[in-house]
């Protein structure tokens, strides 16, 4: 028999290093009103501690972060810790009126949280109407000290942050798009870490700068927090390999070409291998929507060698055409999870909840004696099984879930469409009344805690075909499969992979066609999975699971904070 002291002794050292390990990460973001220029303007924006983009945030697996928020801006805030689990926490997850009522101007509210069971990179933005345009950072996760990456270290990290601009008050133009009904003013520039780049007026030292050495290899965390802009991103003459996806690992992929949607995160390794000079890095938009004005712009940033001559032309990467779902869907599809790396999860076997769910734009009816500027005459919206999601109003979901309270929500989302026709077919869908015109419903998806839920996303045609970036609240899922068309059951279960699929947050639906996912509730809570685009969820593409609370008190969300926002 083992000696019972010693043993002792041995379990206290456990729990010592475990809790060495781990930490607390405190920052405090003070949001107000900044001015900066872009683009031969001053523009007054929203952002965090006075810089754009806003203050990176550095933690390890295991440990807590504490922000505390102080809303000096002159519009209501919430802040979602984009991709964080917020196991048993989600009342910091964030989006306004979902876990939350917004902090009003004057306000603050701390947020607090650990951070468990993740590795890599995510972010943070506002959640409350455009304001994440300006109101955004990383939140890069490492290894717990002592842990390695599953792949050679890096000689230094960078942080890539793509995003758009406007000359305009953001607010404005959201403001003036809903009011109207018709799409949102495009942006006036792309950005590389809030630099527009020299492509643009007035930017010819409004670039961003990486400095490399030779021979050295560069772990990339690249970033889109566009609000409506899926991006192509490359860099001249170099190639990268993709190591990680939405702060899941990668079995190693070796791309000239990154593809991506606004939420998504991208983790590749860049070595210094080209003859020492200058390379552009660059950023240009992949939009499939036919008739749909788009930001037909290029940002870039130069990769600058050391001993590179200073008045060198950098060499300029040749990018895809605007509408290259080829190469688009050859870079999202041709992703694998690192099977039994870090945090690798298995794939569920056993399916407990299917749905069928369509995904697109229509058309909502013209208030009376208004004059609206969508299609026809109508105002724009969007739905998901031809539900257009409106948040409450007086209440969260989240508060009214936990406290029981009637009239906020009903719980009969469809599990599959109303209506069965063929979704892609845009000379059909496009003349029918009933495909155009979503009814404005809150209503959401009960779930049994630990239940299994596979979710077929099916893009519609209506008005047009669109790359649709879906990002699920409180959980990452498996990409089973994804596809053009319509989905088909009894052929495309074929395609399934059930070993080591990719594991993301978020994930660009395929222009005219269909992806399928795959994952636990295990995380009790109010989550909300929306398209990231801006503009579509303004219009209402989102829909709510409301997870269970499990058997024990280890699986039960607890009780709100004392200083939660109020309605």
């Amino acid at each position: 028999m083992r000696n019972p002291v010693l043993l002792l002794v041995g379990v206290l050292t456990l729990v010592v290093a475990t809790t060495a390990s781990a930490a607390v990460v405190e920052h405090t973001f003070n949001v107000q009103n900044l001015t900066v220029t872009r683009l031969c303007n001053r523009q007054l924006i929203v952002a965090v501690n006075g810089s754009f983009p806003g203050p990176r945030i550095r933690v390890r697996e295991g440990d807590t972060l504490i922000v505390h928020v102080y809303n000096k801006s002159p519009y209501n805030l919430t802040v979602h810790w984009h991709g964080v689990f917020q196991k048993l926490s989600c009342w910091a997850d964030g989006p306004n009126m979902i876990t939350q009522c917004p902090m009003l101007p004057g306000n603050k509210y701390t947020y607090k949280f650990k951070i468990s069971g993740q590795e890599g990179t995510l972010w943070w933005h506002a959640h409350v109407s455009w304001l994440r345009a300006t109101v955004h950072g990383a939140l890069i996760i490492r290894p717990k000290s002592g842990h390695k990456y599953p792949f050679p270290k890096p000689h230094r990290e960078v942080t890539i942050i793509l995003g758009e601009w406007w000359n305009a008050n953001v607010m404005d133009v959201e403001d003036e798009a809903v009011t109207s009904g018709g799409l949102p003013n495009i942006s006036d520039a792309f950005t590389i870490n809030g630099w527009p780049g020299d492509l643009y007026p007035c930017s010819q030292n409004h670039m961003y700068k990486l400095k490399v050495e030779p021979g050295k290899t560069y772990l990339l965390r690249i970033v889109n927090t566009a609000l409506n802009g899926q991006l192509f991103y490359k860099i001249a003459n170099h190639n990268l390999t993709v190591v990680a996806v939405d702060a899941a690992y990668t079995k190693p992929y070796v791309t000239n070409i990154i593809m991506i949607a606004p939420g998504q995160t991208v983790d590749a390794l860049l070595v210094a291998d080209q003859d020492i000079g200058s390379y552009y890095m660059a950023a240009s938009p992949y939009s499939t929507s036919v008739g749909i004005p788009y930001d037909n712009t290029t940002t870039r940033g130069v990769v600058v060698y050391d001993g590179a001559p200073p008045i060198a032309t950098p060499l300029m990467p040749t990018l895809p055409a605007f509408n290259d779902t080829a190469t688009a869907y050859k870079f999202s599809s041709s992703l694998n999870g690192l099977k039994d790396g870090p945090h690798w999860a298995q794939v569920p076997k056993n399916v407990d909840y299917k749905m069928f769910v369509t995904v697109g734009l229509g058309f909502t009816p013209c208030e009376a004696n208004r004059t609206c500027l969508g299609p026809k005459g109508t105002k724009l919206s969007a739905s998901m099984n031809n539900q257009s999601f409106v948040p409450p109003k007086r209440m969260s979901l989240l508060q009214a879930f936990y406290s029981n309270v009637d009239g906020i929500y009903t719980t009969d989302f469809p599990a599959k469409p109303p209506i069965e026709f063929d979704y892609t077919n845009a000379t059909i869908n496009n003349y029918n009344p009933a495909f155009l015109f979503a009814p404005k419903v809150t209503k959401v998806t009960k779930l049994k805690f630990n239940s299994t839920v596979e979710m077929m996303l099916q893009n519609t045609a209506i008005i047009g075909v669109e790359n649709h970036p879906m990002h699920l609240h409180g959980s990452n899922f498996h990409v089973l499969a994804q596809g053009f068309g319509n989905y088909n059951p009894s052929k495309h279960r074929e395609m399934f992979n059930l070993v080591d699929p990719q594991i993301r947050n978020t994930i660009g639906v395929p222009a005219g066609g269909w992806a399928v996912i795959r994952f636990t509730a295990d995380n009790p809570g109010v989550w909300i999975m929306h398209c990231h685009l801006d503009s579509h969820l303004t219009y209402g593409l989102g829909t709510v699971f409301m997870v269970e609370n499990g058997p024990t008190p280890e699986t039960t969300l607890p009780l709100p904070p004392v200083d939660l926002p109020n309605c």
